[in-house]
């Protein structure tokens, strides 16, 4: 294929990805900004005026970043692992697996896709939360790459457990078993150094907090965790998803029944 081929292939895969979110936005964009909006009233408001301040910071200004960053890894996760699982079940994904397509420009289509979506609503919540703290940008380069990085690595999470998944129900089993608890305990309620030393040794296990703790650093400037090391480790993943991805994609595994 030519340049000009492999780009109008990627382009629709990619287009298609973004319709399908944006036509149903009452089902994909609202929800996760109205819960955000109540975490900001709840947590933010009724419950950080009795907690006081956290890092430095008074207590709605430390979770907002957390609360973007969660919005980011689970809408991003979302859309890729619901819309690549129904491609397979609607028997769609024969028509890619016999066109010329490479299978990166599948990939990456895809995941671009589920990053699009992480970062739209991301960016909701990021003006959401203006209505209730002043947004301050201490490190617009940390912020952008970081937020980006993430959305990409969890819509390549969300791409290998859409080929795992063999029903509806399993689509479910890691955002809810997996997901859910490791982004509650990655730093976005509270610091790690609130912790007993044990607790924050294994605290830093957690992936999500690496990602946390530098769009933190972002925003406030400040983070329980070394930057460059949370890069490194991030992109490290990335293309350690990449790689497995690419894999499951040449051999068919959990695609060609």
């Amino acid at each position: 294929m030519t340049n000009r081929q492999l780009f109008i292939a990627f382009w629709t895969i990619l287009v298609k990805e973004v319709r399908r979110f944006t036509r149903i936005w009452a089902q994909t964009l609202l929800p996760p900004a109205i819960t955000m909006t109540l975490y900001f009233i709840i947590f933010g408001n009724l419950i950080g005026s009795r907690i006081g301040q956290m890092g430095g910071f008074n207590y709605m200004e430390f979770i907002v970043p957390g609360l973007i960053m969660m919005s980011v890894i689970t809408n991003s996760y979302g859309n890729v692992v619901s819309s690549f699982y129904s491609t397979k079940f609607q028997r769609h994904i024969e028509e890619l697996l016999v066109s010329p397509t490479p299978n990166w420009i599948i990939l990456a289509g895809y995941v671009i896709g589920g990053s699009v979506r992480g970062l739209l609503v991301g960016l909701m919540v990021t003006l959401l939360s203006m209505f209730f703290t002043d947004l301050q940008i201490h490190n617009f380069w940390v912020i952008t790459s970081i937020v980006c990085l993430t959305a990409i690595l969890f819509s390549l999470g969300g791409f290998i457990n859409a080929v795992y998944a063999n029903s509806f129900d399993h689509i479910a089993i890691i955002p809810t078993f997996v997901l859910t608890p490791l982004t509650y305990l990655g730093g976005v309620f509270y610091s790690i150094t609130l912790l007993p030393e044990f607790w924050q040794n294994v605290s830093q296990i957690n992936p999500i907090l690496y990602m946390v703790n530098t769009f933190r650093y972002g925003i406030l400037g400040v983070s329980d965790i070394d930057i460059g090391f949370a890069y490194g480790m991030i992109i490290g993943v990335i293309i350690i998803l990449f790689s497995y991805s690419m894999h499951l994609l040449n051999t068919g595994k959990g695609i060609r029944q």
